[in-house]
């Protein structure tokens, strides 16, 4: 059964160092592994996950472009590059035409960022991705080391989806990490795509087939989060889920294959 996985983070190995230590401190967590190409691959190998998605986030405007320069440079079959974006990056209109020739889709994390997704400062970014059919990939929910508003909930998801219908939505954690009724709620049943990083193997079983029975099984995607969590221990507790064999194979590879019409 072929796997892809939707959401991963890897660095160049100069700043991964860095990295690591500004995410650990960001995410409240620790990782499992330096997050870099070899290591990446390496847990790939041992989940039989044939691509996956880097998804990298610039926590500040001006790494957009060192950021997406190195993401555009790696030349591996492997790899599905979701490319940095900022909602405070002057030249995005330019760079988002770049990120159409040479990746597949842009990660968000507003809490990394530090930007509300439904603030009207963001609206023309949107605007632009939406015009160019680039899927955006939106953490999604709480972020254990941000108290206070949750800058990405599902309600403010929702402000987004409403704004924009047509923009490409992935809604990383089920659409709400943590925040997994409120998702069920405001969100399973729209135009709206899930990853089950950090998810399937944390809601309670009951929650997770309401979210089947509304939302269907044609718009949820495979996430690990490496180097947040196991990509084998994520793809075994999609594996162990009590659905059919051919709703399996939609999550793990049918549906982003479609999505990223690759």
């Amino acid at each position: 059964m072929e796997i892809i996985d939707s959401h991963t983070h890897a660095y160049p190995e100069k700043v991964v160092e860095r990295a690591k230590e500004n995410l650990q401190k960001s995410f409240s967590r620790q990782m499992i592994t330096m997050p870099v190409l070899d290591n990446l691959y390496k847990y790939m190998d041992e989940a039989g996950i044939s691509k996956s998605v880097i998804a990298s986030v610039a926590s500040r405007p001006d790494q957009v472009l060192s950021i997406n320069n190195w993401l555009f440079s790696i030349k591996d079959p492997r790899v599905i590059a979701f490319a940095s974006m900022h909602p405070y990056f002057a030249g995005f209109k330019e760079e988002l035409k770049r990120i159409k020739d040479n990746a597949s889709g842009i990660k968000l994390q507003s809490e990394f960022q530090l930007f509300f997704v439904d603030e009207e400062k963001a609206f023309p970014m949107y605007e632009e991705l939406q015009k160019l059919e680039i899927p955006v990939l939106f953490h999604c929910g709480v972020e254990l080391s941000s108290p206070g508003a949750v800058r990405s909930s599902p309600e403010r998801i929702l402000n987004v989806m409403n704004k924009f219908p047509h923009l490409k939505i992935i809604g990383a954690h089920m659409g709400g990490y943590l925040l997994w009724e409120d998702s069920l709620e405001k969100l399973a049943g729209k135009n709206i795509y899930f990853d089950t990083s950090d998810s399937v193997g944390n809601m309670p079983p009951e929650l997770l087939d309401k979210f089947f029975a509304k939302h269907g099984y044609d718009k949820i995607l495979f996430g690990s989060d490496f180097p947040l969590e196991i990509p084998k221990k994520e793809v075994d507790a999609v594996k162990a889920l009590n659905i059919s064999q051919e709703n399996k194979e939609k999550i793990f590879a049918k549906n982003i294959k479609n999505l990223l019409k690759i």
